[in-house]
């Protein structure tokens, strides 16, 4: 086992209302949404005054950073075959929670039951599922419906990132013993005191790991259709992945290579949002889009496919953003080209996206979560604003 942060909390009496909270994730070393939440919301529950452990598969060092008080832990430091290392991961992940004294686990994802069930048998610990797929993504695998169904019937709550995928869970599981709670993803990025004023930047910005799901490809056909009629514009795709040279061949072959760039990915992606002038989402499947969040941050209007419960969640057409239908390439580039010809309609789904963006600042989502064990660790979860 591998470890950083700092343990000198573990010796520390607790403030009132105070939890010894485990964040239990794959990884964080990896840029990835799921893994910038992990990391975003372990910081905020430290600065709420709670102890909180992020509890890694594998992987030495997070790419995000964690707050002097999180301690960060690796089972492995490397991937391994989780299978055949699956009753050494439960012996290991049993003796952490009792070392610890944990009193909430968390899985950042759903899968891991499979080892938090028999890990915490017998064990004073609120269960805790986050979801961060829609319920429809099982990816085909008979594994992840069992965990889905395990953390229903023995879990204290499975936090979804949108109502709708609530409303999934509650159809497949009518009988659950958890409770399903919405509860969006916190902003990854500190949020400006007051909406950036975006000037002569003359960028698209798409965000994300280069993966057919996130559809960078429907982009770049987008850009080739409006391109020439965008003097002086550029595409910036940031982030890393197994199409990076696909997209880059795409983009030349269109003969719009010069104005396509790919970033890599970074853990400061604010210096993007500062320097663009429209975020487009091209996503094939996006179950919440954490980017689109960070792009309201900093005032960036929003394009976008209505492709997943994500964005028609968090988008306003036609007040923060235009949204068209999934697939419609020569509906997303005319969406586009309107941006780019009319700064004043920029500027107008900017503020309304960043006054949305308010309502997902860190400390506020943070405080919604709190209420998941806000009785003790035994009890029934109380009805709120965030579990209704």
């Amino acid at each position: 086992m591998t470890t950083s942060g700092s343990n000198a909390t573990n010796a520390m009496k607790l403030p009132p209302g105070a939890r010894t909270i485990c964040l239990f994730t794959g990884t964080l070393a990896a840029f990835a949404g799921a893994e910038r939440a992990t990391a975003t919301l372990a910081n905020a529950l430290a600065a709420r005054g709670h102890r909180v452990h992020v509890l890694s598969l594998w992987g030495h060092t997070p790419v995000f950073p964690l707050a002097p008080g999180v301690a960060h832990h690796a089972l492995f430091a490397a991937r391994v075959a989780f299978k055949r290392h699956y009753p050494s991961i439960v012996r290991q992940v049993r003796r952490y929670v009792r070392t610890h004294s944990i009193d909430v686990m968390i899985d950042v994802d759903p899968m891991l039951a499979l080892y938090t069930v028999p890990a915490t048998l017998g064990l004073p610990v609120r269960r805790i599922a986050w979801e961060h797929s829609t319920y429809a993504s099982d990816l085909g695998r008979r594994a992840r419906r069992w965990a889905r169904a395990l953390a229903a019937r023995r879990y204290d709550a499975v936090v979804v990132l949108t109502d709708a995928d609530r409303n999934a869970w509650r159809t497949h599981h009518p009988d659950a013993r958890a409770q399903f709670v919405t509860l969006p993803n916190p902003l990854g990025i500190a949020m400006p005191d007051s909406p950036p004023a975006h000037g002569d930047e003359r960028c698209i910005l798409a965000v994300g790991r280069l993966v057919p799901e996130k559809g960078f490809d429907r982009l770049i056909d987008a850009w080739t259709r409006i391109a020439a009629y965008a003097p002086g514009w550029q595409v910036h795709i940031v982030g890393d992945g197994e199409l990076r040279d696909d997209l880059l061949a795409q983009a030349r072959d269109a003969g719009v290579g010069d104005t396509v760039r790919l970033l890599p990915a970074v853990a400061d992606i604010a210096q993007h949002y500062a320097r663009a002038s429209i975020y487009c989402l091209p996503s094939r499947r996006e179950s919440f889009g954490l980017v689109l969040l960070e792009a309201k941050a900093y005032a960036l209007p929003v394009v976008a496919f209505a492709a997943d419960a994500g964005p028609r969640a968090l988008l306003h057409d036609g007040v923060d953003s235009l949204v068209v239908d999934d697939g419609d390439i020569p509906a997303l580039a005319s969406a586009l080209r309107r941006l780019i010809d009319d700064a004043a309609l920029r500027r107008l789904f900017g503020l309304a996206g960043y006054t949305h963006a308010q309502d997902f600042r860190t400390d506020a989502i943070a405080e919604r979560w709190e209420t998941l064990w806000a009785d003790d660790v035994h009890g029934h979860i109380p009805a709120t604003e965030a579990t209704r």
